[in-house]
């Protein structure tokens, strides 16, 4: 099951590698994809094996920083 999400705050690669690692350790989580928009809204995908609680989500991109906000796509 793939769920899209916007994340805003997204600079540069080490911040996508924050993201990524961050929401990989969710449980569930199988992948994770983030196409970059520099000082945008970042569409990232992640794909996991059921449907994911947004708030679980939600604590892991403000693990990887508290600049970074995320909502549903």
């Amino acid at each position: 099951m793939e769920t899209n999400y916007l994340v805003t705050g997204l600079t540069c690669q080490h911040c996508v590698n924050a993201v990524t690692s961050e929401l990989s350790d969710v449980p569930g989580v199988e992948s994770v994809s983030i196409d970059l928009v520099a000082g945008g809204a970042s569409r990232v995908t992640v794909t996991a094996a059921q449907p994911l609680d947004f708030a679980a989500v939600q604590a892991a991109v403000a693990e990887a920083s508290d600049n970074y906000t995320v909502t549903e796509a």
